[in-house]
């Protein structure tokens, strides 16, 4: 859609990723005095970034046990999701559903022509159509602006910088003790250390971005901010209910959900999502502005 700001802030955030792994690298290939190790895993980094972004739709669908839908089974659904599509001019995503009880959407899929929005069991019953019709575009928007690619690089070389440091703690800390540089042991040191907070706090960061703009772009999309800021206020209640397990096949996918699936009890530092009630604020504020 429109929303240059947010972008140009995920770019420079990834931008920085990238920067931070370059820099452990180039530690680390120091500290064992070895350049061959930073082609490696740079190797090792890239691979990890296109397995999780070509099988995206599968590992999430999989890990929500969420199950196809066809017409027949859900009729106003899918007339919903194919309006809002044609609306953006854009393809029609396939529908799941998921048996969790805890009330959530996600989208998925490599690009749009691949895209997948799944709801669980839990948001079907407790939206009424105009807030599902809401989130639904809010998913959609997910998908149209290429969410999954951002979140799927974030994640994966997030990933690969704690894999590079502990690379460190196991031969370049060796190496150290054995008369290497001191220097460089302690810079080293405080990269294990730093480098892997910095790269959450930096892909919480861009998915939270993601969440702003997939609001904004969604509530114009629907055309209703107003359906999507309720939809947000019931969904925060609900997951306080009946949060999701936490488990990793789970955390590995919470940021593609519209709202936290663990409820309150989440970590805010390295939370995902942008705080409910600020995303609520802004959707009343744009209602506002129409």
């Amino acid at each position: 859609m429109h929303h240059h700001h947010g972008r140009l802030r995920t770019v420079g955030l990834l931008a920085f990723l990238f920067a931070m792994v370059l820099m452990v690298g180039a530690i680390v290939a120091y500290s064992v005095q070895s350049p061959a190790v930073l082609f490696i895993f740079a190797g090792i980094g890239l691979f990890s970034v296109a397995y999780s972004y070509w099988n995206s739709d599968k590992i999430a669908i999989r890990a929500m046990k969420a199950y196809p839908v066809s017409r027949e089974q859900a009729p106003a659904l899918y007339e919903m999701v194919e309006e809002l599509a044609h609306r953006a001019q854009s393809p029609v995503p396939r529908i799941f559903v998921s048996p969790q009880p805890t009330p959530n959407a996600f989208a998925t899929g490599r690009d749009p022509e691949r895209g997948v929005v799944c709801y669980t069991e839990g948001i079907l019953n407790l939206l009424t159509p105009r807030e599902l019709r809401a989130v639904t575009g809010h998913e959609l928007m997910h998908i149209y602006n290429r969410d999954i690619l951002i979140s799927s690089v974030a994640a994966a070389v997030a990933g690969f910088l704690t894999t590079i440091t502990q690379f460190f703690i196991l031969f370049g800390g060796a190496r150290g003790r054995g008369g290497g540089n001191p220097l460089a042991l302690v810079g080293g040191l405080l990269a294990v250390i730093l480098m892997p907070l910095a790269a959450s706090l930096i892909r919480s960061a861009i998915s939270r971005t993601r969440e702003y703009d997939a609001d904004a772009d969604g509530a114009e999309l629907s055309g209703d901010p107003l359906a999507l800021a309720s939809a947000l206020d019931k969904l925060q209640n609900g997951i306080s209910r009946v949060p999701l397990k936490e488990d990793p096949k789970h955390d590995a996918h919470a940021h593609m959900m519209i709202a936290n699936p663990f409820g309150p009890r989440a970590r805010q530092m390295f939370s995902t999502h942008p705080p409910m009630d600020d995303r609520i604020a802004r959707l009343k504020e744009m209602a506002g502005q129409r």
